[in-house]
Protein backbone atom coordinates (compact mmCIF):
# COMPACT_ATOMS: atom_id res chain seq x y z
CA UNK A 1 0.00 0.00 0.00
CA UNK A 2 3.15 2.26 0.68
CA UNK A 3 3.34 5.67 2.80
CA UNK A 4 0.17 7.27 3.91
CA UNK A 5 0.03 10.70 2.27
CA UNK A 6 -1.79 13.79 3.84
CA UNK A 7 -4.84 16.02 2.44
CA UNK A 8 -5.86 19.16 3.96
CA UNK A 9 -9.93 18.69 4.06
CA UNK A 10 -11.78 21.40 5.81
CA UNK A 11 -9.03 22.56 8.39
CA UNK A 12 -8.44 19.09 9.23
CA UNK A 13 -5.55 15.95 8.05
CA UNK A 14 -6.93 13.55 6.07
CA UNK A 15 -4.50 10.46 5.57
CA UNK A 16 -5.03 8.38 2.57
CA UNK A 17 -2.70 5.50 2.43
CA UNK A 18 -1.89 5.15 -1.33
CA UNK A 19 -3.07 2.25 -2.92
CA UNK A 20 -2.32 0.60 -6.66
CA UNK A 21 -5.58 -1.87 -8.27
CA UNK A 22 -6.60 -3.21 -11.78
CA UNK A 23 -9.71 -3.92 -12.25
CA UNK A 24 -12.11 -6.08 -14.95
CA UNK A 25 -14.98 -4.78 -17.29
CA UNK A 26 -16.08 -8.31 -17.72
CA UNK A 27 -18.71 -8.40 -20.09
CA UNK A 28 -20.70 -11.88 -21.43
CA UNK A 29 -22.05 -12.17 -24.70
CA UNK A 30 -25.51 -10.75 -23.70
CA UNK A 31 -23.58 -7.55 -23.28
CA UNK A 32 -23.60 -7.80 -19.69
CA UNK A 33 -21.25 -6.40 -16.96
CA UNK A 34 -20.36 -8.80 -14.20
CA UNK A 35 -20.76 -6.68 -10.44
CA UNK A 36 -20.15 -7.44 -7.43
CA UNK A 37 -22.62 -6.23 -4.32
CA UNK A 38 -20.68 -4.86 -1.42
CA UNK A 39 -20.47 -2.70 1.40
CA UNK A 40 -18.03 -1.19 3.93
CA UNK A 41 -18.00 -3.15 6.89
CA UNK A 42 -17.64 0.30 8.93
CA UNK A 43 -20.61 1.14 7.02
CA UNK A 44 -22.58 -1.70 6.19
CA UNK A 45 -25.82 0.24 4.73
CA UNK A 46 -23.28 1.82 2.63
CA UNK A 47 -23.70 -0.46 -0.45
CA UNK A 48 -22.33 -0.22 -3.74
CA UNK A 49 -21.62 -2.07 -7.13
CA UNK A 50 -18.08 -2.62 -8.03
CA UNK A 51 -15.88 -4.39 -11.02
CA UNK A 52 -14.02 -7.18 -10.35
CA UNK A 53 -10.34 -6.66 -9.11
CA UNK A 54 -8.21 -5.38 -6.15
CA UNK A 55 -4.71 -3.95 -5.41
CA UNK A 56 -1.42 -4.70 -6.78
CA UNK A 57 1.08 -6.96 -4.73
CA UNK A 58 4.50 -5.27 -4.15
CA UNK A 59 5.80 -5.19 -7.50
CA UNK A 60 3.14 -6.58 -9.71
CA UNK A 61 2.05 -5.44 -12.89
CA UNK A 62 -1.46 -4.22 -13.32
CA UNK A 63 -2.69 -7.07 -15.83
CA UNK A 64 -0.74 -9.88 -14.12
CA UNK A 65 -2.83 -8.62 -11.54
CA UNK A 66 -6.08 -8.22 -13.33
CA UNK A 67 -5.62 -11.61 -13.75
CA UNK A 68 -5.13 -13.16 -10.69
CA UNK A 69 -7.91 -10.89 -9.17
CA UNK A 70 -10.55 -12.42 -11.67
CA UNK A 71 -9.15 -16.45 -10.78
CA UNK A 72 -9.34 -14.90 -7.06
CA UNK A 73 -13.16 -13.61 -7.46
CA UNK A 74 -15.16 -15.49 -10.48
CA UNK A 75 -12.66 -18.46 -10.73
CA UNK A 76 -11.57 -17.59 -14.47
CA UNK A 77 -8.12 -18.05 -15.05
CA UNK A 78 -6.74 -16.04 -18.25
CA UNK A 79 -3.25 -14.93 -19.04
CA UNK A 80 -2.29 -11.49 -17.94
CA UNK A 81 -1.63 -10.44 -21.76
CA UNK A 82 -5.88 -11.85 -22.86
CA UNK A 83 -6.50 -8.41 -20.95
CA UNK A 84 -3.82 -5.82 -23.56
CA UNK A 85 -3.49 -2.74 -22.25
CA UNK A 86 -5.34 -0.61 -19.90
CA UNK A 87 -8.39 1.05 -21.30
CA UNK A 88 -9.12 3.29 -18.57
CA UNK A 89 -7.17 4.47 -15.45
CA UNK A 90 -8.08 6.69 -12.60
CA UNK A 91 -8.04 7.47 -9.29
CA UNK A 92 -10.34 8.14 -6.19
CA UNK A 93 -10.56 8.28 -2.51
CA UNK A 94 -12.27 6.16 -0.37
CA UNK A 95 -13.32 5.05 3.10
CA UNK A 96 -13.08 1.69 4.07
CA UNK A 97 -13.10 -0.48 7.08
CA UNK A 98 -12.26 2.81 9.28
CA UNK A 99 -9.60 3.63 6.93
CA UNK A 100 -9.10 6.18 3.92
CA UNK A 101 -7.76 5.20 0.58
CA UNK A 102 -6.39 6.84 -2.23
CA UNK A 103 -6.46 4.05 -4.86
CA UNK A 104 -4.89 4.66 -8.96
CA UNK A 105 -6.38 2.03 -10.79
CA UNK A 106 -6.05 0.38 -14.43
CA UNK A 107 -9.05 -0.93 -15.74
CA UNK A 108 -8.71 -4.05 -18.55
CA UNK A 109 -11.65 -5.13 -20.72
CA UNK A 110 -12.66 -8.35 -21.36
CA UNK A 111 -15.69 -10.35 -23.23
CA UNK A 112 -16.24 -13.97 -22.47
CA UNK A 113 -18.97 -15.79 -24.10
CA UNK A 114 -20.72 -16.91 -20.51
CA UNK A 115 -19.13 -17.61 -16.52
CA UNK A 116 -20.55 -19.44 -13.81
CA UNK A 117 -19.13 -17.22 -11.27
CA UNK A 118 -17.43 -19.14 -8.45
CA UNK A 119 -16.13 -16.89 -5.22
CA UNK A 120 -14.26 -19.54 -3.46
CA UNK A 121 -11.58 -17.56 -3.50
CA UNK A 122 -12.55 -14.71 -1.93
CA UNK A 123 -10.21 -13.61 0.49
CA UNK A 124 -11.39 -12.70 4.01
CA UNK A 125 -12.31 -9.44 3.72
CA UNK A 126 -13.92 -10.30 0.63
CA UNK A 127 -16.24 -12.83 2.15
CA UNK A 128 -17.34 -10.05 5.20
CA UNK A 129 -17.65 -7.00 2.47
CA UNK A 130 -19.35 -8.81 -0.28
CA UNK A 131 -22.98 -9.45 -0.54
CA UNK A 132 -23.39 -11.02 -4.06
CA UNK A 133 -22.82 -10.41 -7.90
CA UNK A 134 -24.80 -10.26 -10.75
CA UNK A 135 -24.19 -9.34 -14.44
CA UNK A 136 -25.98 -6.30 -15.19
CA UNK A 137 -26.98 -4.43 -19.13
CA UNK A 138 -25.68 -1.26 -19.18
CA UNK A 139 -29.04 0.34 -19.45
CA UNK A 140 -30.40 -1.84 -16.05
CA UNK A 141 -27.44 -0.21 -14.07
CA UNK A 142 -28.43 3.13 -14.61
CA UNK A 143 -32.17 3.48 -14.28
CA UNK A 144 -31.65 1.17 -11.04
CA UNK A 145 -30.55 3.65 -8.93
CA UNK A 146 -28.05 1.45 -7.14
CA UNK A 147 -24.74 2.96 -6.30
CA UNK A 148 -22.21 2.00 -8.68
CA UNK A 149 -18.11 2.45 -8.59
CA UNK A 150 -16.97 4.26 -11.04
CA UNK A 151 -19.57 6.03 -11.70
CA UNK A 152 -18.43 6.34 -15.32
CA UNK A 153 -19.01 2.63 -15.95
CA UNK A 154 -22.25 3.29 -18.34
CA UNK A 155 -19.70 4.97 -20.86
CA UNK A 156 -16.79 3.02 -20.49
CA UNK A 157 -18.64 -0.06 -21.20
CA UNK A 158 -20.44 2.12 -24.77
CA UNK A 159 -16.65 3.45 -25.19
CA UNK A 160 -14.49 0.62 -24.58
CA UNK A 161 -16.77 -2.51 -25.79
CA UNK A 162 -17.78 -3.14 -29.54
CA UNK A 163 -21.46 -3.90 -29.52
CA UNK A 164 -22.52 -7.47 -28.91
CA UNK A 165 -24.36 -9.44 -31.78
CA UNK A 166 -27.40 -10.30 -30.05
CA UNK A 167 -26.82 -13.21 -29.05
CA UNK A 168 -27.93 -14.43 -25.42
CA UNK A 169 -25.85 -16.08 -23.48
CA UNK A 170 -26.77 -17.74 -19.63
CA UNK A 171 -25.05 -17.89 -17.12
Amino acid sequence: MGDPSSVWQAGAVTVYTPRRAARVLLVDAAGRVLLFEGFDPARPGHRYWFTPGGGLDPGEAPAVAAARELAEETGLRVDPAELGEPVWSDTNEFPFDGGWYRQVQDFFALRVPSLQVDTAGFSDIEQRSIAGHRWWLPDALVASGDRFYPAELPALLTRFLPPTSGVEASC
